[in-house]
């Protein structure tokens, strides 16, 4: 390799493994998985009254995780474990909650929690949701 191609490489890897600053969450969102993130307007009571549902949502499956506890030698193992608990409350304050289906056509759950969800009241995913 000649040393202006193996210069040209050094420079786009460096470039490659310096952090990004000020880059909007949706755009990094959107080149990642191919999602669009539907931004939240706090003018619009709806968006609104979809927060106030889903801080009651966090709220009673911290509560619960608090209650039952878990353990795992490994953090990342733990968002696994609280799907069950995020779901359960999804679930009970009108959301329909399940494990995302994957290309494949399975249900298939990576953690973290990974969990997709809809309105019930409503025909189509909610603002927001997968």
């Amino acid at each position: 390799m000649n040393d202006d191609y193996v210069s040209k490489l050094e420079k786009i890897i460096s470039q490659m493994l310096t952090p990004l600053r000020d880059l909007p969450f949706g755009v990094v969102i959107q080149a990642l998985s191919g999602h669009k993130v539907i931004p939240f307007d706090s003018a619009d009571p709806e968006d609104l009254a979809l927060l106030d549902r889903l801080k009651v949502v966090a709220n009673k499956a911290a509560v619960n995780v608090n209650k039952k506890g878990i353990r795992r030698p490994r953090p990342n193992e733990v968002g696994n474990d609280i799907e069950p608990f995020v779901e359960d409350a999804l679930n009970k304050q009108g959301f329909r909650a399940h494990t995302p289906v994957t290309s494949s056509g399975r249900r298939k759950s990576t953690g973290y929690p990974d969990i997709e969800f809809q309105d019930a009241d409503h025909c189509c995913p909610i603002k927001g949701s997968k």
